[in-house]
Order: C-alpha cells, then sequence, then structure tokens
C-alpha cells in the first residue's frame, strides 16, 4: 500500500472512531492534517479560542515535509485506535 493509500485510509479510521480522543490528541492530528495536506499555516490566526487552537496546532508543524506528517498522522491514528475505534 503507497503512502497516500495508507494517509486516505487513516483519515477514514480517525473520521469513524467511535469515542472522541482528548483534545490534544485531536489537534495533534488537525495540525498534522493540515500540514500533510496544505503545508505550511497560510492564515491569519483566528481570535476565537477554538480557531486559535486549531491554528496553533497547525502552524507548530510549520515547515514539516508533507511525507513525514503523513507518517506521523498515521502513526498517531494507529496509536489512537485500539482505545477510540
Amino acid at each position: 500500500m503507497s503512502l497516500e493509500e495508507k494517509f486516505k485510509s487513516a483519515c477514514d479510521q480517525a473520521r469513524n472512531f467511535k469515542k472522541r480522543p482528548a483534545d490534544g490528541d485531536v489537534l495533534e492530528l488537525y495540525g498534522l492534517y493540515k500540514q500533510a495536506t496544505v503545508g505550511d499555516v497560510n492564515k491569519a490566526k483566528p481570535s476565537d479560542s477554538e480557531g486559535a487552537a486549531k491554528w496553533n496546532a497547525w502552524n507548530s508543524k510549520k515547515g514539516l515535509a508533507a511525507k513525514y506528517a503523513k507518517e506521523q498522522y498515521i502513526a498517531n491514528v494507529n496509536t489512537l485506535a485500539p482505545n477510540h475505534s
């Protein structure tokens, strides 16, 4: 299976978790997903707390190559899956 296929599968798996992971884990996945699919943060930091938390999670991955962001995303989903599937 290619990296793209593994990443898509991990995204599907994360969307279908029966039990929501802790907020910190969700933000980590969000930051890795955005870095993997968009690249470095490309918009201003929102003023609302939820938007700012997401922006911070994404911005913390600045400079990480998409390939490595995808690999880390897959690894994190695989770590979370046993407790949330």
